[in-house]
């Protein structure tokens, strides 16, 4: 498949918001498919945001005003989804943009889920445990008309937990006069949760990598992984890998990474939830900084940590054969021109960390129908969804003169056009 013929001074770089991603990516898969200009023109704008004051009486007896938001960009194929967030940063715009790539990765999925995105502005760590769940349970009470299992269904996100999530039940469910454990995912399975949710976004990444290299014609027992961010996506994919024969010889986490190129025993080390910022404890004949891991001589490296550490800064230094998008938007738009010129083949984070939210699917399934699935189940179901979707993705990219990601969207759009277009427009 050739490359893309936009080159890396075509493409600006500097962090995009998540809304100009949405936008732009929304525009390239239009550009290679032949649906009405005005579906593209009802995407570019979520159906609605919702805007909420969320006061809170802090232990001091000070009262904090917070904003919040829950922003909906499209229902046609189900019911909003999406995470909710408590990050200072959280804006409208963010939300809005998070929402339309929901609504993108939930197609390439085939769920039957449009897309959502919330929070609140707020420094989740400055609130104390009462406080947090004091801030959910008012922030629910002021979204309640507009959430619920038909209607929109939240999940956590950063500054959230499954904690969280069971105090938005709870909340939700009073008001309500019920048990609704489908109005949220991604709770404890004690209320509902799924078994293996948790880790579902590290499942996805290690299967989708395990198709791309294959795909490339690569030998797992001599495919050689780095992985940067040792958190829930990247302990799970790396521990799940060398579970499956390649071998991983580099893991970060913020405060750095270590190296070893007979390979790492992923299992020694523990996860950031086991013990945040431990990966550097680790005993390893090297050490590397973040930024030295991702252009470490491998196989393949998995940016897995943070958004925006791919670019035009270290495009041309990378040294991987694949890249596998663990964490939501670490390649920017010049390093994805770059890559592509290179002929690096990025798998996107829309298709390799979509394990979150299929596993947040079958959850939504085993609440509404009252039936919870053994791990066994989960995994498999997970399995076959997430190699339905690569086929879907892989036969894009073997027709079209795009990259991965091109192929992605493309997949997405296609079904989000035929379901507008099918259902009409209400005069």
């Amino acid at each position: 498949m050739a490359a893309t013929s936009t080159s890396a001074d075509d493409e600006r770089d500097e962090p995009e918001s998540a809304l100009e991603t949405a936008r732009r990516q929304l525009q390239h898969a239009f550009d290679h498919l032949d649906i009405d200009q005005n579906i593209v023109e009802r995407l570019k704008h979520p159906k609605k945001v919702h805007e909420v004051t969320v006061p809170i009486e802090r232990e001091n007896g000070d009262v904090e005003v917070y904003t919040g938001y829950r922003a909906q960009h499209d229902s046609v194929r189900g019911p909003f989804k999406g995470g909710i967030r408590y990050h200072p940063d959280v804006t409208r715009e963010e939300c809005v943009g998070l929402g339309m790539l929901m609504t993108w990765k939930c197609a390439v999925m085939d769920l039957p889920f449009g897309g959502a995105k919330g929070g609140i502005a707020v420094n989740p760590k400055d609130l104390s445990t009462e406080e947090k769940e004091q801030l959910t349970r008012r922030f629910t009470d002021e979204i309640r008309s507009v959430i619920g299992p038909t209607k929109d269904i939240p999940a956590p996100d950063m500054g959230t937990d499954p904690q969280t999530m069971a105090w938005l039940m709870d909340a939700y469910s009073m008001q309500e006069g019920e048990t609704i454990p489908g109005v949220v995912t991604g709770k404890p399975p004690i209320v509902g949760g799924s078994k293996g949710r948790d880790s579902a976004p590290g499942r996805s990444v290690a299967i989708i990598t395990r198709e791309a290299i294959e795909y490339y014609d690569k030998h797992s027992h001599e495919t050689s992984v780095a992985v940067q961010g040792f958190g829930s996506v990247g302990s799970n994919a790396a521990k799940l890998l060398d579970d499956w024969g390649m071998n991983v010889v580099a893991v970060s986490d913020v405060n750095g990474g270590i190296y070893d190129a007979t390979g790492l025993d992923t299992h020694s080390i523990p996860a950031h939830h086991e013990e945040p910022e431990a990966v550097m404890t680790h005993g390893a004949p090297e050490t590397v900084t973040n930024d030295e891991l991702l252009e470490l001589n491998v196989d393949v490296v998995i940016p897995a940590a943070i958004g925006n550490v791919l670019t035009v800064d270290n495009a041309d230094d990378i040294a991987a054969d694949i890249v596998i998008e663990g964490a939501n938007g670490p390649t920017t738009s010049a390093a994805s021109a770059i890559f592509a010129e290179r002929e690096i083949p990025v798998i996107p984070d829309i298709l390799a960390n979509a394990g979150g939210v299929t596993v947040s699917y079958f959850e939504w399934l085993q609440d509404i129908n009252r039936r919870a699935w053994s791990l066994d189940r989960v995994h498999d179901e997970l399995e076959a969804e997430m190699l339905a979707a690569w086929r879907d993705v892989r036969k894009e990219f073997d027709v079209r003169d795009g990259t991965w990601r091109d192929a992605a969207y493309i997949v997405a759009l296609s079904r989000i056009a035929k379901a507008h277009e099918m259902r009409g427009l209400w005069p």
